[in-house]
């Protein structure tokens, strides 16, 4: 399965990347996040939210084929 990762803002900063596609055979959102903190290990210190296909999603979200995946930081308003 190819999963296309973004990331924003901290999430960015913290894995110096913006964007990347991981190839894994992955079923839930929780094993994904686990993968990727042990990857950027600076993730674990920020809180963030995930969105699959731009809707914010749970642990046990189940990934499919080709999902566009987003780690979202907190935003403030303003």
């Amino acid at each position: 399965m190819t999963l296309t990762i973004k990331y924003f803002g901290m999430t960015a900063e913290a894995s110096g990347k913006t964007e990347e596609s991981f190839r894994s055979n992955y079923s839930s959102i929780a094993e994904l996040q686990k993968d990727i903190i042990n990857k950027y290990p600076k993730l674990e210190k920020i809180s963030f939210k995930i969105a699959a296909n731009q809707t914010i999603v749970n642990d046990d979200y189940l990934l499919s084929e080709n999902e566009e995946i987003a780690l979202l930081p907190p935003f403030a308003g303003g």
